[in-house]
């Protein structure tokens, strides 16, 4: 019998834009693979439709608060209708860059020393010497980050703002220079590392990542073999140390230094990463030889509760 899969995208966190593309562009090549597929633009009765509809797996294609913090998942694990991504616990902690830090600074990953504290006493002093990078703890696609360099003699003032969007707790990151990097893992394996090279942007932002042009990937990686197996593994480490399921991406700055050393930390784990076409891991799955149908199709097919 034809498996029934619901898409989940949209919703109404920032990166509903991108959560609608993942979602469409991964609804049609489901289809296409012959699956039955129900589009969902997701919204506070989602418990309602999903039980309504009865789908046999839900794929979520949400990026965000509610869709990629384990809220979502804890609804699906309630309607015991089978999910892909990972489960409660890892999407909850991964999406806390304080916590997914401290989990994986004990599992042997490089992390960067960082502070947590309210957005307005961040915006009266430098709470850390610059350089340093400012980070909502509970979003994606770099909504909300700031960078102060060395030159800067006050704080970002936009963390003021009475309509800022994005909470009042906020990250406050040491600044490391470098390439960025990042590794897919799925099934527990380590897929192949893409540098990131941002175009006509400060950094790999929300406009570097979605916007046609944005950004230029370099696959495979062009870096010593001994930091691209360290990534792999290191990839590999962060996934089982939150506890991700099915496909996670890791992202990475490596900053060379002129005496043969070098500075590598992970910045973050995504246990929903984009499916967009300007998206990473489709691109790198395919540099393995997995088509974007066969993708999705794995992602639907290693579907489960209490993952």
């Amino acid at each position: 019998m034809q498996k029934h899969v619901a898409v989940l995208m949209g919703g109404w966190a920032s990166e509903r834009p991108v959560s609608l593309s993942s979602g469409h562009e991964c609804a049609k090549a489901l289809r296409e693979t012959g699956y039955r597929v129900s589009e969902i633009d997701v919204d506070r009765d989602i418990a309602e439709v999903l039980s309504t509809l009865k789908p046999d797996v839900v794929f979520n294609a949400l990026h965000g608060p509610f869709g990629e913090d384990g809220t979502i998942q804890g609804v699906l694990e309630i309607l015991e209708i089978p999910y892909t991504h990972s489960g409660v616990m890892a999407s909850a902690l991964a999406m806390n860059k304080d916590r997914a830090k401290a989990v994986m600074k004990e599992a042997g990953i490089p992390v960067a020393n960082h502070k947590i504290v309210h957005r307005l006493e961040a915006a009266k002093w430098h709470v850390m010497e610059p350089p340093y990078v400012v980070k909502p703890v509970n979003e994606g696609s770099s909504f909300g980050v700031l960078i102060v360099l060395e030159d800067m003699m006050h704080p970002p003032q936009q963390l003021t703002a009475y309509d800022w969007p994005y909470g009042d707790i906020v990250m406050v990151e040491r600044y490391v220079a470098g390439r960025e990097l990042t590794c897919a893992v799925m099934d527990g394996k380590a897929l192949d590392i893409i540098e990131i090279v941002s175009e006509g942007h400060k950094f790999y932002n929300y406009d570097a990542k979605y916007s046609l042009g944005g950004s230029k990937h370099i696959l495979p990686a062009e870096i010593l073999p001994n930091i691209y197996q360290t990534i792999q593994n290191l990839s590999v480490k962060a996934h089982h140390a939150l506890g991700c399921r099915g496909i996670s991406r890791s992202d990475f700055r490596l900053d060379e230094k002129a005496d043969g050393n070098h500075d590598l930390i992970c910045l973050e784990v995504n246990t929903q990463p984009g499916m967009t076409p300007t998206s990473l891991v489709p691109e790198m799955a395919a540099y393995k030889g997995h088509s974007f149908k066969y993708l999705v199709s794995w992602m639907v097919e290693d579907a489960s509760c209490g993952r």
